[in-house]
C-alpha cells in the first residue's frame, strides 16, 4: 500500500465491548436496555464498530448442543449495534477473557483433553463455529468473525505444538469462511508471544498468513513500559512496532488490524493516559497497512466483582456509570487526526533473524532487545513525533 493510498483509506475506529453491568456474565441474562445504553456510549465517540465476546461454554454446554436462546441473544446485541450505526465483529471462542479462561465441562474434569489436539473436541468446535456463523452471518452489520480471543492464552493448559496449533486454526478458520459472507473478514487472534517468545507453539506466521488480516494486540505491560516509562517512545510506539513486525513476517501489503490496544494501570498512570493515547495512535496511524484500531475496552469492570487482576478494572473508556474518561475523548480526536495525517516516507531496518523460519530467534525482536531499541531510535524525530520505520525481512549478508 503506497502513501497516497494510505492517506485516503478509511481507518476503522471501535471498541472491544465489555458490558458495564455484570461484565461478560451479562450474557447469562441479557438486559437489552443495559446493552443499548452501553452501545450508545460507544457510538457517542464516533466509533463505527464493536467487537463482541459471547462466552463459548454458555452457548455450547454439551458437545452436541448449541443453545438457541444464547444464539438469539448474540443476534440481539448485533441488532442493537446496527440501530446505532455500529458494525460488529463476533469473536467465536471465549476462551480467554480478562485473565479468566472459559472452557466447557466436556473438555474438563475426567474428560480432560486439549482443545487443540483432541479429535472429538475439534469436531465439536467445528460444529459450534459452523452453527454460530450460519446463524449470524446474515446480519448485515456483521463485518468480521474472529476465531477466538487470544486463543494462545489457553496453552499450556491445553497441550499443543506449532504444527498442531496451526493446523487447528486452518481447519476452524476454513469452517468460518465456508459459512460467512464473502465480504466478511475471517480473523485469527493471538497475543504477542507469537512474535516474541522463543518456545511459544503459535507463530508469527499464524498471525500474518492465516485469515484475511494480521490482527495484533498491543499491551505495554509485557515489559515495554519499563524501557522508558509511560510516555517514552518505546512505549508509545509499541503498537506501531507490532504492526511493522507483522509486515515483515508476512506479505508487506497485508492489512493490519490493531484489534486490542489499551492504557493499563500502573504502566500508564491515569493522568498520562490521554497523552499516551495521542502518541500511540499517531505512531500506529502512520503505518500505511493499518486498517483499524479497536480499543480495549469500552467500559470499566464494576469493583463489586472480585478476583480480577487490578489493572483489568479500569481499562474502560467509560466508567460503569457511563462517564467518558479523558482518554476516551483523546482517543476520539487522535483517530480523527490519524485519518488525515501526512505520512512521511519511513526509514527501514532489517530483521536480525528470520523469526518465521526460526521461531527460537524471536527473543531477538522482543521489547528491550537491541533490535527493538535500534528501531525506536531510528523512528524518533526532533519535533517529538514518531515515524515508525519499516521492518524488512531478514537479509543475511
Amino acid at each position: 500500500m503506497d502513501d497516497q493510498a494510505a492517506a485516503s483509506r478509511e481507518l476503522r475506529f471501535g471498541a472491544n465491548y465489555v458490558p458495564s453491568q455484570g461484565w461478560f456474565h451479562g450474557w447469562l441474562d441479557l438486559d437489552r436496555a443495559a446493552v443499548a445504553r452501553d452501545l450508545d456510549d460507544i457510538a457517542s465517540l464516533g466509533m463505527d464498530h464493536v467487537r463482541i465476546f459471547p462466552v463459548w461454554p454458555w452457548i455450547q454446554p454439551n458437545r452436541a448442543h448449541v443453545r438457541a436462546r444464547a444464539v438469539a441473544d448474540v443476534r440481539t446485541v448485533i441488532q442493537l449495534g446496527a440501530e446505532r450505526g455500529l458494525d460488529v465483529c463476533v469473536d467465536l471462542l471465549q476462551g480467554h477473557l480478562s485473565s479468566f479462561d472459559f472452557l466447557p465441562s466436556w473438555v474438563l474434569t475426567w474428560h480432560q483433553r486439549s482443545i487443540f489436539t483432541d479429535p472429538d473436541v475439534r469436531a465439536g468446535l467445528r460444529w459450534y463455529v459452523e452453527e454460530l456463523v450460519r446463524a449470524l452471518a446474515p446480519e448485515p452489520n456483521v463485518f468480521a468473525f474472529t476465531l477466538g480471543n487470544e486463543v494462545n492464552n489457553l496453552w499450556p493448559a491445553n497441550a499443543t505444538s506449532a504444527d498442531a496449533s496451526r493446523e487447528w486454526a486452518q481447519d476452524l478458520l476454513g469452517a468460518i469462511r465456508d459459512n460467512a459472507r464473502a465480504d466478511q473478514l475471517v480473523v485469527h487472534s493471538l497475543f504477542d508471544d507469537a512474535f516474541y517468545a522463543p518456545d511459544h507453539p503459535f507463530s508469527a506466521a499464524d498471525v500474518t498468513t492465516l485469515g484475511d488480516v494480521s490482527s495484533v494486540h498491543s499491551w505495554v505491560f509485557n515489559g515495554t513500559s519499563r524501557i522508558d516509562g509511560p510516555l517514552g517512545p518505546a512505549t508509545t510506539s509499541h503498537a506501531a512496532y507490532l504492526a511493522r513486525l507483522a509486515g515483515a513476517c508476512g506479505a508487506a501489503d497485508r492489512p493490519v488490524w490493531l484489534q486490542e490496544l489499551g492504557a493499563p494501570l500502573p504502566d500508564v498512570p491515569a493522568d498520562a493516559a490521554p497523552e499516551f493515547v495521542r502518541h500511540t495512535v499517531a505512531a500506529a496511524g502512520a503505518v500505511s497497512t493499518l486498517t483499524g484500531i479497536t480499543w480495549w475496552c469500552s467500559h470499566d469492570i464494576d469493583r463489586r466483582l472480585v478476583d480480577f487482576p487490578e489493572r483489568e478494572y479500569d481499562l474502560g473508556l467509560f466508567t460503569v456509570d457511563h462517564v467518558a474518561k479523558p482518554a476516551a475523548l483523546a482517543l476520539r480526536d487522535a483517530v480523527e487526526a490519524a485519518r488525515t495525517a501526512d505520512r512521511a516516507v519511513p526509514q527501514s531496518i532489517s530483521l536480525p533473524a528470520d523469526i518465521v523460519a526460526d521461531p527460537s530467534a524471536r527473543s531477538l525482536v522482543a521489547p528491550g532487545s537491541a533490535f527493538h531499541r535500534a528501531w525506536v531510535a531510528l523512528g524518533e524525530r526532533p519535533d517529538g513525533h514518531f515515524a515508525p520505520p519499516l521492518i524488512t525481512p531478514f537479509s543475511p549478508e
